[in-house]
């Protein structure tokens, strides 16, 4: 099991960032919203992303990505390698890690059964 979070699984570019908001499938969970869309690589790639309308300080906004990609990292194994995803911190408050990452096993769960269907 690789535990790591390298920048080779970040969903970087603008182009390809726009392709993934504007034409992937959606999945919602608690907290937290996804976005993906079957890249054809050999891993999967996200985004986390949390609005600066709800959360004005950028310490707010770490914290809550940091969270995010922790509790990604974490349970990354639930889901098939080859899609690019985002994902988007909906609430207007910070919510504890143990939530988040709750929230996170039921989406990625939810995710990897859609994706297994498609395929």
């Amino acid at each position: 099991m690789d535990a790591t979070l390298p920048k080779s699984q970040r969903l970087t570019g603008k182009k390809t960032v726009g392709e993934v908001m504007l034409c992937g499938e959606r999945a919602g969970a608690g907290c937290l919203r996804c976005r993906y869309l079957p890249s054809g690589g050999d891993v999967n790639r996200i985004l986390v992303s949390v609005p600066k309308r709800h959360f004005k300080r950028a310490v707010r906004r770490n914290l809550l990505k940091r969270r995010i990609r922790e509790s990604y990292r974490r349970q990354k194994e639930l889901l098939p390698p080859g899609y690019d995803l985002t994902f988007v911190y909906t609430p207007r408050e910070v919510l504890p890690y143990e939530v988040i990452y709750a929230d996170m096993t039921q989406l990625l769960t939810r995710l990897a059964s859609e994706m297994e269907s498609a395929q």
